[in-house]
């Protein structure tokens, strides 16, 4: 799909140089910079949404496995 955007002149150029560094198309390197944004605003989606749930449900862990976990540590200072 085409797509027209506006770019400050900065990053166009450096965007040039980079296409041409790694000897990608333009519409490339674009597409997989914009991939890799949207990836790493996925962890934050999940972030807010574990928040919300927490803030209504208790997040404390079962005095068994709080147990077991003690056991694996020991005096581990962390």
């Amino acid at each position: 799909m085409k797509v027209a955007i506006s770019l400050p002149d900065p990053i166009f150029e450096a965007a040039e140089q980079l296409a041409e560094e790694l000897r990608v198309p333009r519409s490339r390197l674009y597409a997989q910079a914009l991939a890799s944004y949207i990836g790493s605003r996925g962890g934050s989606a999940i972030t807010e949404k574990l928040n919300a749930i927490y803030a209504v449900e208790p997040s404390l862990v079962d005095p068994a496995l709080a147990k077991v976990q003690e056991g694996f540590l020991g005096d581990e200072a962390w």
